[in-house]
């Protein structure tokens, strides 16, 4: 006799036929479909052909805790603005599967990699988040904030996800307690920026080049589903701080300056140690996630960014005179383990 368990889980079969369903009711059933790509959650991407026409097929699995809802209200808040998120083409909310305009190959990524003029292209995406930044008095968006709550959460994760795995051993609970604190302490100093709508995920990954249309629309948008209300910060660091490539000296300077002289800026000393601050937690979450991906679930190709991401952040928490995360720092985490660690490093 099956189990409570057995029976409550989804059959593989009853998604497929649901997704079948799905592309013939949308007018794609007969479409060739290949993989496109997959991140670092549960969704996948297909790109469809049908003819001279292609689409995206996202698939986001409900019972993996996947929600198209999000992605959903946030394209149409940034359709509004005239920005180029993928359009809708066909959606089965209920079943997570998602039918979308199809933006093409050419990402940030691999036209930086080609040559692609650099300086163009952050300044379009700067430019981009500067009039996204200037709405911020009127957006008429409804997303969850980033709360103190969530902040704290995430500069966190290295605690259980990368400190152990580069130290080899776990943190007692008074040092992971002091770790939190001054995370806590640092919250005001995250907060000197205005509130806007965040993206989270903006960069080079994430940003593609369209051509073929003018100013900042030429700036395709992806991967924006987990946005959330905060500070105007963090989407500017993402994207002159990059995971995973270096800047051109002096870019990430000519960036911020262009940007300051497009949104005023009440407080700039504020601004500048949020733009540093969040720089800092961004960093140390991202130590988290990677580290997770590999020891957890035997991913370990963003390791090697590591090394580049501590430049950022050791730089970051003088800048934003977190004295108390980089005290902790010193103490628990000397130089010789701000290392990237092995792809068979496990949790001890």
């Amino acid at each position: 006799m099956a189990t409570a368990t057995e029976m409550t889980q989804p059959d593989p079969g009853d998604r497929a036929a649901g997704l079948r369903r799905f592309l013939a009711a949308s007018g794609w059933g007969d479409a060739e479909r290949r993989p496109l790509a997959r991140d670092a959650s549960f969704r996948s991407y297909d790109r469809l052909t049908r003819g001279g026409e292609r689409a995206v097929l996202m698939d986001a699995p409900p019972d993996k805790g996947e929600d198209v809802r999000p992605f959903l209200a946030v394209a149409s808040q940034l359709h509004r603005y005239g920005y180029s998120a993928p359009r809708i083409l066909a959606a089965d909310r209920d079943q997570g599967f998602l039918l979308l305009e199809d933006l093409g190959d050419v990402t940030y990524t691999r036209a930086l990699a080609g040559d692609g003029e650099e300086i163009v292209l952050y300044a379009r995406a700067t430019d981009l988040l500067a009039d996204l930044h200037r709405r911020a008095g009127s957006i008429g968006y409804d997303v969850p904030p980033y709360d103190d709550a969530k902040l704290v959460a995430e500069a966190a994760l290295p605690l259980d996800w990368y400190f152990p795995l580069v130290l080899g051993r776990e943190l007692e609970a008074a040092d992971r307690a002091a770790y939190v604190d001054a995370w806590r302490d640092a919250l005001p100093v995250l907060r000197g920026a205005p509130e806007t709508l965040v993206l989270r995920d903006f960069h080079v990954d994430n940003l593609m080049v369209l051509p073929h249309r003018p100013g900042i629309a030429g700036c395709g948008l992806l991967d924006f589903q987990d946005a959330v209300a905060g500070p105007a910060t963090y989407d500017l660091v993402s994207l002159l701080q990059d995971s995973r490539r270096d800047l051109a000296d002096g870019l990430e300077d000519a960036m911020l300056d262009r940007y300051r002289a497009a949104v005023p800026i009440a407080d700039p000393v504020a601004f500048d140690r949020s733009y540093h601050g969040l720089g800092a937690q961004r960093g140390l979450k991202v130590f988290g996630i990677f580290g997770r991906q590999s020891a957890l679930y035997g991913n370990p190709r963003y390791l090697h960014h590591i090394p580049r991401i501590w430049r950022h952040v050791e730089r970051d928490l003088i800048l934003a005179g977190l004295d108390g995360v980089r005290a902790w720092l010193e103490r628990h985490v000397p130089a010789a383990a701000r290392v990237q660690p092995s792809p068979q490093a496990r949790r001890p």
